[in-house]
C-alpha cells in the first residue's frame, strides 16, 4: 500500500530537466539546447537511431552496433572516426538516452518545446577514471556542430 503526504511538494520532470539534473552532478558536464522546428517523433526517431543516424549527428561514433538490448537497457560497441573501440552501457527511453563507457560519456534528451518544434538537449564528452567528472574542452561546440547536422538531417 502507497502512502502519499498530499501536502508534500511534487515535481514532474520532462526529459531535458532530468538531463540537466543528471549533468548538474558531474563535475565540467556542459548541457547544450536548442529549440528543432520538427515534430518530436521525428527528431527523436533520428537521434535515436543509433545503428544510423546517429553517427552523422554525433560524428565522432563513426560505427555503433547494438549488441544486447534488455527493455530500456542495452549494450553497445562503437567505434570512433579515429578508429577507438568502446563499449557503451546505456538506457534508452522515450526522449532520453544515456551512454557510459570507460572513457566517454553521451547524454541525450528531447521534449515539446513550449510554442511547438522539440528541445533538444546534449551533454557528454571525455569521463575522467574514477570521478564523476567530464573533462569540458570543447563540449559545447561538439554539441552545437551536432545540432547543427540534426538539423540538416531534418530539412
Amino acid at each position: 500500500m502507497e502512502v502519499v503526504n498530499e501536502h508534500w511538494p511534487r515535481a514532474e520532470l520532462d526529459a531535458v530537466q532530468r538531463l540537466r539534473v543528471l549533468a548538474a552532478m558531474i563535475a565540467g558536464a556542459a548541457v547544450t539546447e536548442r529549440v528543432i522546428a520538427a515534430p518530436f517523433e521525428e527528431v527523436w526517431g533520428l537521434l535515436t537511431d543509433l545503428e544510423g543516424t546517429f553517427g552523422e549527428i554525433q560524428p565522432d561514433m563513426r560505427h555503433l552496433h547494438v549488441a544486447q538490448r534488455s527493455g530500456d537497457r542495452l549494450v553497445a560497441h562503437v567505434r570512433s572516426r579515429y578508429g577507438m573501440r568502446a563499449r557503451f552501457d546505456g538506457v534508452l527511453r522515450p526522449g532520453s538516452c544515456w551512454l557510459q563507457s570507460r572513457f566517454l560519456l553521451v547524454g541525450m534528451a528531447a521534449a515539446g518545446a513550449p510554442g511547438g518544434g522539440t528541445l533538444v538537449a546534449l551533454t557528454g564528452g571525455v569521463r575522467v577514471p574514477g570521478r564523476p567528472a567530464l573533462v569540458p574542452i570543447g563540449v559545447r561546440r561538439e554539441a552545437r556542430r551536432s545540432l547543427d547536422r540534426l538539423e540538416r538531417l531534418l530539412t
